[in-house]
Formats: C-alpha cells, sequence, structure tokens
C-alpha cells in the first residue's frame, strides 16, 4: 500500500476516530467494535482473536427522516435478512448469483467472487485507471462485465502495491 498522499488527510481520518464514541465487545470468537462519529455515521468492524484479522466493516448513516439506514458492507461477506422478517419476504436476488465481498488483510487488500458459474479460466480481470476499478469479464461473453471499485483509502487517493 503506498503512504497517505497528504498528511493533513491522514490526521483528519485519525481524529475523526478518536472523536467518535466506540464500543466493543468480544462475541463468537471476534472483537467487534461500533464507532459512532460526531456527524451521526456509524461504523462497525469485526475481528478474528485468534488471527487479529478484519473479518467485516459496515458502515451506516441517518436516513432522510433521522432513522438508521442499512448497513453498507466495505469489508467480508454481505449479510442476508433473517428469515421470516418481511424484508426476506420481497424480492431478492437469487442465491446463484455471484456474491462480491472485500477482505482485508495486514498485507494485502483482496476482493473475493464467489457462485462465478463458469471455470475460473473464462475470467479476466483488469484494472481500468481512469474509472477506478476492477473489471471482471468473460471471454464466452455469455457473462454480465462488472466492475468492482477500488479501494479509496480514508486518508485519500487509491491503495497501490508497491515493493
Amino acid at each position: 500500500m503506498s503512504h497517505p498522499s497528504s498528511s493533513s488527510s491522514w490526521e483528519s481520518w485519525l481524529e475523526r476516530l478518536r472523536a467518535a464514541r466506540k464500543t466493543a465487545l468480544v462475541q463468537d470468537g471476534k472483537r467487534k467494535v461500533h464507532y459512532l462519529f460526531e456527524d451521526g455515521k456509524e461504523m462497525a468492524e469485526e475481528y478474528d482473536m485468534k488471527t487479529g484479522q478484519l473479518v467485516s466493516r459496515k458502515w451506516r448513516e441517518k436516513n432522510a427522516l433521522g432513522g438508521s439506514g442499512k448497513w453498507q458492507v466495505e469489508v467480508g461477506e454481505p449479510t442476508s435478512p433473517l428469515v421470516g422478517t418481511l424484508e426476506s419476504e420481497l424480492i431478492k436476488e437469487s442465491s446463484s448469483n455471484p456474491v462480491f465481498m472485500r477482505k482485508d488483510t495486514l498485507t494485502s487488500f483482496q476482493w473475493r467472487i464467489r457462485n462465478l458459474p463458469y471455470p475460473k479460466e473464462v475470467y479476466s480481470v483488469s484494472v481500468e485507471k481512469e474509472q477506478r476499478c476492477c473489471v471482471v469479464r468473460t471471454t464466452n461473453k455469455k457473462s454480465v462485465r462488472t466492475a468492482l471499485p477500488v479501494l479509496r483509502v480514508p486518508w485519500g487517493g487509491l491503495a497501490q502495491r508497491t515493493g
């Protein structure tokens, strides 16, 4: 990962983290940390207790009426609604559709795709610098092209591999 593009952006992010109200607990082998920022945004992170790796990160902000909005998954697997809830009864994506998720480790940012309908040899991945995304394509042209956003680190700029 490259160094932050400017030290003031990095310092601004650190100040936001320091000023946030934090709550932490350990449950099911995971350390769960909830941040409530001064602007009302929330961030929830889960870390594996054995490895210390980030397992999930979600963001939520207030909706137009001031209530809590839906969680937006940034890292980890998207959560599915509980069976029996109204949300699970509505129209939803097929469970056979590809599932996209991001996983961060101490040494890398990873994007993972599950439920791909074709063998891995059929797919290619490229980076579109101008659009700031990774594009997954099929060679058989039977699948929709999908763009995965390139990580935008909180302190500004794109994450880049060095070395």
